[in-house]
């Protein structure tokens, strides 16, 4: 147990949880992805997979459980090592070189995961926690992205989205010891490819939804 505190209390621990949390995220992004891509079936296929996704019953509350208490150790953890790097380098340098690889996802990874903390929020009040008695999820997606506010802000969201895997996926690898000159430009190369399909995969449903209303 000791050992455990010990590593997971150190600057790598927490690297590692970070890690582990966003490739967690990652493997939900695609799941996510899929289940959304049932709305290009219509009304009755994405109600369909809506309705049997909510009547796993508890397995469902299970599973957003552990992905909130993922979710928090990510951004606890996320802000303790940004603070953490902040306070070791209070000035920043007097040249901003983009050697050693230093990418766009690199070095706005805080701020991304910032703006995607908020997005987040305010995702889940428009379509978790609405009341959904006298209505459907498609309805509710239809008339959500009816308005041309919130496409906008939606497709913002998502190209930061794809931004922030852009690193973090190829990252994550590195962190848990795939850091070897053979594997590193596969995961780079897939971490690339990824966020390609995060950012259009779900950052043209709010304007195929749109074109329909």
């Amino acid at each position: 147990m000791n050992w455990i505190t010990g590593t997971l209390g150190s600057s790598i621990g927490k690297k590692l949880l970070m890690a582990i949390t966003g490739l967690s995220f990652c493997g939900f992004l695609a799941a996510h992805l899929a289940g959304n891509l049932t709305i290009y079936g219509g009304k009755d296929a994405f109600n369909g997979y809506a309705e049997h996704l909510h009547a796993l019953g508890p397995l469902l509350t299970m599973a957003e459980l552990v992905l909130l208490s993922f979710f928090l150790v990510h951004v606890i953890t996320g802000l303790y090592l940004f603070l953490q790097n902040l306070k070791a380098r209070p000035k920043r340098y007097a040249v901003n070189r983009s050697a050693g690889g230093r990418t766009v996802g690199s070095a706005t990874m805080p701020y991304t995961g910032a703006a995607l903390l908020a997005f987040i929020i305010f995702h889940l009040m428009n379509f978790h926690f609405v009341d959904k008695t006298d209505t459907t999820i498609f309805t509710i997606v239809s008339n959500a992205f009816s308005n041309t506010g919130y496409v906008a802000v939606y497709i913002v969201a998502m190209v930061v989205a794809a931004i922030h895997v852009s690193h973090g996926f190829w990252s994550a690898f590195q962190t848990i010891g795939a850091n070897h000159p053979k594997y590193m430009p596969l995961f780079r190369t897939l971490s690339i490819a990824f966020a390609v399909v995060v950012g259009i995969g779900f950052g043209f449903l709010p304007i195929y939804i749109f074109l329909l209303a």
